[in-house]
């Protein structure tokens, strides 16, 4: 058996540490001195730095981080010229997702200190962090960390002399899954309902209040000072030629030891098995999510497929926010795709039609197909209506929502028609749902 590919802890290096979430300990390995450093160099170099390495946001999409910099125009003292923001999207939400939320959780000064080099690049004097109002515990670690930054002059006025200033601002949402779309985070962040813009103007352009915004992912901000740290050659001796470094891989489901590994991208997802013990005792994998529930199905034949961006592309897939949820044979495709598709009916926030209606028509036909009632007509129609909402919603959350249901369709299409005219073949309790003229409840 070839050796896996070794992992990379970079942002994890010392989550292991004692209080690793204060800034003593973050001094302690070598925290701030991206900072210092990036504070000697002029604001377009640092952005020139980030764009050479390569790093790609950590997000979802992928879009090159120093490229997405280089859009914010660079003119801030002639007429007309408005202020640039910063805003760093922390509405982790994506269901299977937990990367960002670990990471603020156990060194929050990463983030702070990507954000700090960030804005410096950027020519932004006012940052944020938009981060879900449910997760208190975060949000504490997060606010008190900006405390002990500005308390140790990294935030503030005249930062290390450097004649910058910033302040960061730690903003709680509501709690809505569609806030992690950009701008729907920025409408929200302005006081408004969160609904995605119509774009163009793209926040590079008219984000925040109407001014220059950049809008990053936590790891992608979090990743910025190590590149500044170890250097363009160092970063690109990690992952692949077109999606070089190190990352966050959250495998969870029936895996023997799930976690964080932080990994180079490129490596697949057998290799990390081997690092999470396997599939459960006992079990074999069925299926799995590379990217959360909503990128499209894959399954054991693509077990050695590279996690990269275009290594997803090549199945049909996307790597996503690297979540890679896993199955095994216990596990019904319709009752998962079903539970998946309640969760996209319920945070679809209504503004385009295809979104708002096709996510409930789908949730009726799962209900029909899960207890008995489906016909072989219900299979055409979720692939009709989820072709209906791909591609043509407002934004990703109508993608997201047909992704999984066409996937799982063109992989599993047997077990879907198992359930026609039964209750869940898959469900131990089935008996008791039924009726006792056999149909579902």
């Amino acid at each position: 058996m070839p050796t896996p590919t070794p992992l990379t802890p970079v942002l994890s290096r010392f989550w292991d540490a004692e209080q690793p979430w204060t800034l003593q300990t973050y001094l302690d390995h070598d925290g701030y001195r991206a900072l210092r450093t990036a504070l000697q160099m002029p604001p377009d170099d640092v952005t020139a730095l980030i764009k050479e390495s390569g790093l790609r946001g950590r997000g979802g999409a992928g879009f090159p981080t120093g490229t997405k910099w280089s859009f914010i125009p660079q003119d801030t003292t002639g007429a007309g010229a408005k202020p640039h923001y910063l805003v760093i999207n922390a509405d982790e939400s994506e269901p299977g997702t937990c990367k960002d939320i670990p990471l603020m959780m156990t060194t929050p000064h990463l983030l702070v200190e990507g954000a700090i080099i960030a804005a410096y690049a950027i020519r932004a004097r006012h940052a944020f962090i938009y981060v879900r109002g449910e997760v208190v515990p975060v949000l504490r670690r997060l606010q008190a960390a900006v405390a002990e930054a500005y308390e140790a002059g990294y935030l503030g006025i005249d930062i290390g002399g450097s004649g910058f200033d910033l302040d960061l601002i730690v903003h709680a949402g509501a709690g809505a899954y569609i806030c992690g779309e950009e701008t729907a985070l920025l409408d929200s962040l302005e006081g408004r309902r969160g609904q995605p813009r119509l774009r163009p103007p793209f926040p590079a352009v008219a984000g925040l209040y109407a001014c220059p915004t950049v809008v990053n992912n936590v790891e992608s901000i979090a990743s910025v000072p190590p590149v500044l740290l170890g250097g363009v050659d160092w970063f690109k001796s990690m992952g692949t030629e077109k999606s070089p470094g190190f990352t966050l891989y959250s495998l969870s489901g029936h895996v023997t030891n799930p976690g964080q590994y932080e990994a180079p991208l490129g490596i697949t997802l057998r290799e990390l098995l081997s690092y999470a013990g396997g599939i459960r005792a006992g079990h074999e994998l069925k299926f799995w999510t590379p990217g959360g529930s909503s990128t499209p199905l894959l399954t054991a034949e693509h077990l050695d497929v590279p996690l990269d961006y275009e290594g997803m592309a090549s199945v049909g897939s996307m790597l996503g926010t690297k979540a890679l949820q896993v199955f095994d044979e216990t596990t019904c495709v319709v009752r998962a795709v079903r539970r998946w598709t309640q969760f996209y009916a319920h945070e679809s926030c209504g503004k385009c039609t295809p979104c708002r209606e096709g996510t409930y028509w789908l949730a009726q036909i799962y209900e029909r197909l899960e207890t008995g009632r489906g016909t072989a007509e219900d299979l055409d129609k979720l692939l009709d209506i989820s072709d209906t909402i791909l591609g043509k919603s407002f934004c990703a959350l109508g993608d997201g929502a047909a992704s999984p249901i066409m996937s799982s369709l063109n992989w599993f299409r047997d077990e879907y028609e198992s359930h026609l005219g039964v209750v869940c073949p898959f469900d131990p309790y089935a008996s008791m749902l039924a009726t006792p003229e056999g149909v579902g409840a």
